[in-house]
C-alpha cells in the first residue's frame, strides 16, 4: 500500500520535498566545514602558545593548552563523522527519487533514521537537523525519534595521556627530533631537558 502521507501533511509534492531537503544538507555541510576551518586556525595559535610555554620550560602550561588541542582535534574528528553522515543522508535521498519514480511514493529508511539521530545532537545544525527530522517524520521516510540526551563524559585519566602525548608531540617538533628521547620513554620529562639543551644551544 502507498503512502498517503503526503496528502494530509505536505502540500508540496514528495521530489520537491527531497529536494528541499537536500538542498538543506548542503548547506548545512557548509556551516560544518567553516567550523572545521575555525577550530583549526585556533589549534594553530594554541600550538604556537604551547611551543612559548615550552620554550621557557611552563609544563604546567604546556599541559592545560595541551587539553584544549586535544578537545578540538576531537571537536574536529565529530565534525567530520557528522558530514559523512549528511553524506549519506544525501545518496539516500537520490535514493529515494529513484524510488519515487518507480513507486510513486517514497519508502521508510533505517539508514536515514540513524544519521538523523546522530546528526540532531550536533550543535552546529541542531536546529536543521531537527526541522528535517520533523519533515521526515511527517513523509514517512523515518520514524519519530527518542532523543538520547546522554552525553558519554571525557575520562580524565584518557584526556591527561592525550594531553601529554599532543605536548610530547609538539617539544618533538620544537627540537626537530634532536636529542629527543625515543617512545619508549617517559615523554615530558624528557623533552622539556630536550628543548632545554636544543634551545640553550642556539644562544
Amino acid at each position: 500500500m502507498k503512502m498517503g502521507l503526503f496528502g494530509k501533511t505536505h502540500d508540496k509534492p514528495p521530489k520537491d520535498l527531497v529536494n528541499e531537503w537536500s538542498l538543506k544538507i548542503r548547506k548545512e555541510m557548509r556551516v560544518i566545514d567553516r567550523q572545521i576551518r575555525d577550530i583549526q586556525r585556533e589549534e594553530e595559535k594554541v600550538k604556537r602558545s604551547i611551543k612559548d610555554a615550552a620554550k621557557k620550560g611552563h609544563r604546567d602550561v604546556c599541559v592545560v593548552l595541551a587539553k584544549e588541542m586535544v578537545q578540538s582535534k576531537r571537536a574536529v574528528s565529530k565534525l567530520y563523522a557528522s558530514k559523512a553522515q549528511m553524506n549519506s543522508v544525501l545518496l539516500s535521498m537520490k535514493n529515494q527519487l529513484s524510488v519515487l519514480r518507480v513507486a510513486g511514493a517514497l519508502q521508510k529508511s533505517t539508514e536515514v533514521m540513524k544519521a538523523m539521530q546522530s546528526l540532531v545532537k550536533i550543535p552546529e545544525i541542531q536546529g536543521t537537523m531537527r526541522e528535517l527530522s520533523k519533515e521526515m517524520m511527517k513523509a514517512g521516510i523515518i520514524e519519530e525519534m527518542l532523543e538520547d540526551t546522554f552525553e558519554s563524559m571525557e575520562d580524565d585519566d584518557d584526556m591527561e595521556e592525550a594531553a601529554e602525548a599532543e605536548v610530547d608531540k609538539i617539544l618533538f617538533e620544537i627540537t626537530a627530533g634532536k636529542d629527543s628521547p625515543s617512545g619508549n620513554g617517559t615523554g615530558l620529562k624528557k623533552l622539556f631537558g630536550a628543548v632545554n639543551v636544543h634551545l640553550s644551544g642556539r644562544g
